[in-house]
This record gives structure tokens, C-alpha cells and sequence, in this order.
């Protein structure tokens, strides 16, 4: 079932140790088939060097295991509400990345300093808020869910104009049409935290870009008369 959304998967998930996203297990890509509405997913806790694309899990979004011979990611309701919330997503990843991590743990958003990060941000990146204790103790992965949905639907934002947030105490969660998109965002989203946290660094009361600069540097990109590209 699903076998080439199986081998998209595995090989977005393969990216991430290869782009130093990861050590160890922490980390996971998903993605999604709309027509069945099914997921596929990294399983939990497998080393990345024994992985293969038959490991891959699928799932409903109702989190019922459909196939697979191991049990999906731990994060799998977080993606589950995402999927749920945003029809136009199509792949999502999540890491413990150093730099985006560093940002989540200080509880940060990333202000939006240069064009490096307006080419795929369109405003700052949220960090969303911590969950309170009844959520961390209740259904703590939905709920992670749930908060990235808050947190972007108090800004009015719509999730694929900043394809990725940081959760306090946590980490990065990215997303895009596809997985190999999501992945692309999240390796975005790491060079961009480190950047930022260098400019801080070297000027501590450095100010975000122009919003002029941030509107060109977006909307050459994604806008509707974009012209960035062949």
C-alpha cells in the first residue's frame, strides 16, 4: 500500500542525518496521500542506518495503524492535527535541530534580520507557546499539535507562507507541499536560526529588516508576479 508515497518518505527521512538535522533517532518526516487520506510515517525509535522504505508506517488520520510492522513516530498526532487542520500541506518534519532547538528553548521567535530568511519566511518565525501542564499530562502530542494551529491562527497566518514554527521547550516543526519540501524548509529553517543567532552576536541591538525588504524578498519568490527562478 502506498508504496511510492513509502519510498518519498524513507528518502525525505534519509535527509535529515545527511544534513546534520539529527543524532541518533530525533527526528521524522511524514507525508500524506490525500486521496486515501492516509499518512506515512517515519517509525519510532529505528536507527536511520537500518531503515528502509518497507519500515515506513501508514496510518489514518484518525491515528489507526493500517500498515506496517512497527509502531509510527511518537509525534505522529502532532502531524495528524496539522494534516487535519491544513489540506494544502503535504509533508511534514520535525527535528531537534541545535540552532532552531536553541531558539525553542529559549522560549524565541526569530526576527526576520535579512533575505536569506524572507526568501522562505514571510515574517518572523513564531515560536508558539509552552503547554500548560493539563496538556502536557493529557493528549501531549495532539495538543503540540493543536498549539502550532493556535499560535498561527491568532496571527492570521496561513501555514504555507511561513512553512515552519518553533515549540517552546521543544523544537522545530516545517511543512510543505511535499516531504522533500518539508525537509528543504527545515534545513532552511536551521541556517537561518544559526544566522540569526550570530547577527545577534556580532550586534546585540541589531533591528529586523525593512519590511520593504522582507515584502521584495517574499514576494519575488511566491507572490503572485513572482520572477524568482526559471
Amino acid at each position: 500500500m502506498l508504496e511510492d508515497l513509502k519510498e518519498i518518505v524513507f528518502k525525505a527521512n534519509m535527509e535529515l542525518p545527511s544534513r546534520g538535522l539529527v543524532t541518533y533517532t530525533w527526528g521524522n518526516v511524514s507525508g500524506i496521500d490525500r486521496a486515501t487520506g492516509y499518512m506515512v510515517i517515519k517509525p519510532s525509535g529505528v536507527e536511520y542506518d537500518s531503515m528502509k522504505a518497507e519500515d515506513m508506517v501508514v496510518v489514518d488520520l484518525l491515528g489507526n495503524h493500517i500498515e506496517g510492522n512497527y509502531k509510527p513516530s511518537s509525534d505522529t498526532a502532532t502531524h495528524i492535527e496539522l494534516y487535519k487542520k491544513y489540506p494544502e500541506l503535504g509533508g511534514i518534519v520535525h527535528t531537534h535541530s541545535t540552532w532552531a532547538t536553541s531558539w525553542a528553548q529559549a522560549g524565541r521567535s526569530i526576527p526576520l534580520y535579512g533575505t536569506t530568511h524572507a526568501d522562505y519566511f514571510y515574517g518572523p518565525i513564531l515560536c508558539a507557546r509552552s503547554l500548560t501542564e493539563e496538556e502536557i499530562n493529557g493528549e501531549y502530542e495532539k495538543n503540540t499539535g493543536l498549539v502550532i494551529i493556535e499560535t498561527l491562527t491568532g496571527k492570521n497566518i496561513k501555514p504555507m507562507s511561513l512553512p515552519g514554527i518553533l515549540c517552546t521547550n521543544h523544537g522545530p516543526f516545517t511543512w510543505g507541499k511535499d516531504a522533500f519540501e518539508a525537509v528543504h524548509n527545515a534545513v532552511v529553517l536551521e541556517e537561518v536560526a544559526k544566522m540569526s543567532c550570530y547577527t545577534e552576536l556580532i550586534n546585540p541591538n541589531v533591528k529586523p529588516a525593512p519590511t520593504a525588504i522582507a515584502d521584495k524578498h517574499y514576494l519575488r519568490k511566491h507572490g503572485e508576479n513572482a520572477y524568482y527562478g526559471q
